[in-house]
C-alpha cells in the first residue's frame, strides 16, 4: 500500500516539474525578434541632392552663320539659288543690275589708256628737249650761243620732266578709279562666303534693294557647338578638352558626346558668369543648328 502511494506522489511531482520548465521557456521564445533571411543584403537608399548638379541650357550653333546683306543700292536682276540649296564657298547666289557700273568702268579704263598714251608722248618730247640741252651745252662751250639761251634749254628740259611726273600721277589716279569701280562691280555679285546651306531668302527678282538690306541667310551645317554660361563659383568645374553629354528635348532618347573647346579666361563683371563653348563630336543624328539642348554637370566631382 505504501509503495503504491509513493509511486503516485512521484508521478505527480514529475508532472509538475515538466509543466514548470515549459512555462518558463515559453516567454523567451515568444519575445524573440524575428530575423529575416535577406537582412544582410539590405542597403540604405541613396539620397539625391539637387544642389550637387548644375543644368545648363543653350542653343545648338555653328561658327559660320551669316545674313548676306546688299553692299550697294540696286535692282536684284537674277537669283541663281534658293532655300534650301547647298552651296560651296564662292558660289554666285544672285546679282544686281550692273550695267551702269560696267559702263563707268569701261570709261575709266579708256581714260587710263588715254593718259598712258599722253605719258609716252611727254617722254618722247622729253628726249628731244634733253638732246637740245646737250647741244646747247656744246654750243655754249664754243661761244656760239649766249648764257641765257643755255639756261632756257636747261629749264625747258627740266619742265618737261616735271610734266611727265604730273601726268604719271594722273594715270595713277585713273587706275585707282578703275579699281574702285571694279570693287563696286563685285558688290553687285552676291557670293556664298563659305560652304553651307541657304536657310532663307528675303528678296525676290526685280526688287529694288538698298545698302544693308538682307538678301540671304546662309549657315554652315557643322561642326555643331553649344555655348552657355556658368556662375563664377563653378569656374573650376570644367577643363578644356573634357567630355560631356549633350541631350535635347527635340531629339528624345539621343545622347551626344561633346568636348569642351573654349572656356572664357575672364568673368563678366556685370553678370558674374563666364562663357563655355563645347563642340559636339560623332554622329549628329537628329540635331540641327538652332535646336535647344542641355548639359547636366555634377558640381561635386
Amino acid at each position: 500500500m505504501r509503495s503504491i502511494i509513493a509511486s503516485i506522489v512521484f508521478a505527480i511531482a514529475a508532472l509538475a516539474s515538466g509543466c514548470g520548465e515549459t512555462d518558463s521557456a515559453a516567454p523567451s521564445v515568444a519575445n524573440a525578434a524575428p530575423t529575416p533571411a535577406n537582412a544582410s543584403t539590405i542597403k540604405p537608399a541613396a539620397v539625391v541632392n539637387p544642389d550637387t548638379s548644375v543644368t545648363v541650357t543653350g542653343p545648338i550653333i555653328v561658327e559660320h552663320q551669316v545674313d548676306l546683306a546688299a553692299q550697294r543700292d540696286g535692282v536684284l536682276q537674277k537669283i541663281f539659288f534658293d532655300a534650301p540649296a547647298r552651296v560651296k564657298a564662292g558660289t554666285l547666289l544672285a546679282e544686281l543690275d550692273d550695267r551702269q557700273i560696267a559702263a563707268n568702268l569701261e570709261a575709266a579704263r579708256a581714260k587710263s589708256r588715254s593718259i598712258s598714251a599722253d605719258i609716252k608722248n611727254w617722254e618722247a618730247e622729253a628726249q628731244v628737249l634733253k638732246a637740245d640741252y646737250v647741244r646747247a651745252q656744246k654750243l655754249s662751250k664754243l661761244g656760239l650761243i649766249s648764257e641765257e639761251q643755255l639756261e632756257h634749254a636747261k629749264y625747258k628740259a627740266e619742265s618737261d620732266e616735271w610734266d611727265i611726273k604730273r601726268v604719271t600721277e594722273t594715270l595713277n589716279t585713273a587706275h585707282e578709279e578703275e579699281h574702285s569701280l571694279e570693287l563696286e562691280l563685285e558688290k553687285t555679285k552676291i557670293i556664298a562666303p563659305f560652304d553651307g546651306v541657304i536657310a532663307r531668302r528675303y528678296v525676290r527678282e526685280g526688287q529694288n534693294v538698298v545698302k544693308g538690306d538682307r538678301l540671304f541667310w546662309v549657315t554652315a551645317e557643322g561642326p555643331l557647338m553649344m555655348r552657355f554660361t556658368l556662375p563664377e563659383k563653378e569656374f573650376s568645374l570644367l577643363h578644356r578638352g573634357e567630355s560631356l553629354v549633350v541631350s535635347s528635348e527635340d531629339a528624345p532618347g539621343e545622347r551626344h558626346m561633346a568636348r569642351v573647346r573654349e572656356i572664357s579666361p575672364v568673368i563678366d563683371p556685370s553678370s558674374g558668369t563666364f562663357e563655355v563653348l563645347v563642340e559636339l563630336i560623332g554622329d549628329r543624328r537628329s540635331l540641327r543648328p538652332g535646336m535647344a539642348a542641355h548639359v547636366i554637370l555634377d558640381s561635386q566631382r
